[in-house]
């Protein structure tokens, strides 16, 4: 009886392999998920300073198109391709800053 070590039918085997494999891809996704989420709290703090970067750029363009405002233009002219870009980075700005207080109120 010693002597005799039972053999394992091809079946149970298996299942014992793919068992031990499962648990190494759980230790696997739990140690990727973990640098994932460092990943994360990485990209979000350089969003953070990239957002306050933005802000600042879109209230200056928003300034300097509050100086640039000056007689009305010709109603049948097009504007310009800089108007637009002001314009536009005006928009941005107020859409910013309303989402940011929205953020910072959470």
């Amino acid at each position: 009886m010693f002597g005799n070590s039972p053999q394992l039918n091809p079946l149970e085997s298996r299942k014992q392999l793919l068992l031990a494999e499962s648990e190494l891809n759980r230790a696997q996704l739990v140690v990727d998920m973990a640098t994932l989420s460092a990943e994360v709290c990485v990209l979000a703090e350089r969003a953070k300073s990239f957002g306050s970067i933005a802000s600042s750029a879109a209230m200056l363009v928003a300034g300097l198109a509050a100086f640039r405002r000056g007689k009305p233009a010709d109603p049948g002219a097009k504007p310009s391709w800089f108007k637009r870009i002001l314009k536009g980075a005006g928009v941005v700005s107020s859409l910013w800053l309303a989402f940011r207080s929205r953020a910072g109120a959470s």
